[in-house]
């Protein structure tokens, strides 16, 4: 498959900018990043390349500072290579760490989770993981019910299930990520998760003690409504994704009005995740 890197370049941008350009630029397509001086590249299939879109992104994604970008389609090269060179572990509150096959283990730390990652789910986004894996190692999940919407690896639901959720649900858009799920769960000897190709029409119908987001604002806005009749009275929802400020006071409203009580937030590097509690 042909690819192509998009270089982009700015004296004036900080981290927490770069990673949310790096968020959106995921969800368009783009399935792999480098950082490199004064900013990053992001490689995207040459078929899936829609100059259109990027602009349209870049006008709403990064007022307040300049920023440039040049194209190039590339020639065939490793990806999985490049992947993994850019894939760092992630380790929260000194108690679980989260690696990839690729990894030197941490038998020292209570909860190791080992993923085989994929190139398309992009790097860069330890902030929004780490709250997200703080808040499940905060609570005890014995016998719940837990969603894991957006999964990607699997990461979160893996974990739920070894602080004692008896039965995760975990969905993605992407089948790479169901795909991966499912290998993960064999790496990690976890059985209590079963993992489903779509998005919030999977949840219908069905209740959980428990729902983890780690998704994005404007998806969090549009499913809210169903995670509320997806939630039991008392129930959790824990979600990240988004930026802290007024990503947090939209969802806090729309939250609200689907039957959840704000508890309250985590915040890096203005990244934020926050917790409710489904009302009575």
């Amino acid at each position: 498959m042909k690819y192509s890197s998009v270089m982009f370049t700015s004296s004036t941008m900080e981290d927490w900018q770069r990673d949310l350009l790096i968020d959106s630029l995921g969800a368009i397509g783009y399935e792999t990043f480098e950082n490199i001086r004064q900013g990053f590249v992001a490689y995207i299939p040459t078929t899936n390349l829609d100059i259109q879109a990027l602009e349209t992104l870049l006008l709403q994604e990064t007022e307040g500072f300049d920023i440039r970008y040049t194209v190039q389609e590339i020639q065939d090269q490793n990806w999985n290579e490049l992947w993994e060179s850019n894939f760092q572990p992630i380790t929260v509150n000194d108690i679980c760490y989260v690696r990839a096959t690729f990894h030197e283990s941490m038998p020292h730390i209570p909860y190791e989770i080992v993923i085989d990652p994929k190139m398309s789910f992009g790097t860069g986004h330890h902030q929004t993981t780490s709250m997200m894996l703080s808040y499940i190692l905060e609570n005890d999940l014995t016998d719940k019910e837990v969603l894991d919407m957006g999964c990607g690896t699997g990461i979160l639901a893996i974990l739920a299930v070894k602080r004692g959720a008896k039965q995760v649900l975990a969905i993605d858009y992407d089948e790479i990520c169901v795909k991966s799920v499912e290998e993960n769960k064999i790496l990690n000897s976890i059985e209590p998760i079963v993992s489903e190709l779509g998005s919030e029409e999977r949840i219908k119908g069905k209740v959980f003690d428990v729902i983890l987001a780690n998704i994005n604002r404007n998806i969090l806005m549009e499913q809210l409504d169903q995670y509320g009749l997806s939630t039991r009275s008392g129930g959790e929802l824990y979600i990240s994704g988004f930026y802290d400020g007024e990503d947090l006071k939209m969802l806090k409203k729309k939250a609200l009005s689907a039957g959840f009580d704000y508890q309250h937030k985590k915040v890096q590097d203005k990244w934020c995740a926050a917790k409710f509690v489904k009302n009575s």
